[in-house]
């Protein structure tokens, strides 16, 4: 690729880390190579079995777990600019064509990292890696600096209209 491209799917909705998982698929049975980095998450998701398939995708779970209903720990913080240091090598490297943020939003929502340092990662990335960043809450910046912005807009969820959780394979 000549050009990498910056995508930010964002909004209330449901989708974003499907989609991002969904450009993943594509990218790697065409022979790119994928890395995955999960900011906040640490639960055994099924979506991050597909690097047991797929072997020129690499998923990484870069957060201690789900503090929404919470502040978040000092571990927490500590977990993600772990994390956040750690993709900015990998964009800087190259050593990967396309480079998944998911969740990064909830991480800079909840203040564990500053929006001038994601910013700042982006645009020092190698210039051929394509960036996909996911999650609630995008900040303006973030929608400057990408070249496309989805927002999954939430108009009807069966959680809300019959009170199902999350299901394995489906939700999670």
């Amino acid at each position: 690729m000549a050009k990498g491209y910056v995508h930010l799917y964002t909004g209330n909705g449901k989708g974003k880390t499907t989609a991002a998982f969904g450009l993943a698929i594509r990218a790697a049975m065409s022979g790119k190579k994928v890395y995955i980095g999960q900011f906040v998450k640490d639960m055994q998701y099924c979506e991050i079995k597909i690097q047991e398939i797929v072997k020129n995708i690499v998923v990484e779970q870069l957060g201690n777990g789900c503090f929404i209903y919470e502040s978040p720990k000092q571990k927490d913080i500590d977990a993600a600019l772990k994390g956040l240091e750690k993709c900015r090598k990998i964009l800087i490297s190259g050593e990967y064509d396309v480079v998944i943020l998911d969740e990064i939003t909830i991480g800079l929502y909840f203040k564990l990292f500053a929006v001038e340092d994601v910013v700042e990662m982006i645009r020092n990335r190698e210039c051929t890696v394509e960036v996909v960043m996911t999650g609630r809450y995008a900040p303006e910046e973030l929608y400057e600096i990408s070249d496309l912005v989805t927002e999954m807009r939430e108009v009807k969820h069966y959680y809300e209209t019959e009170g199902v959780l999350s299901r394995e394979g489906i939700d999670r």
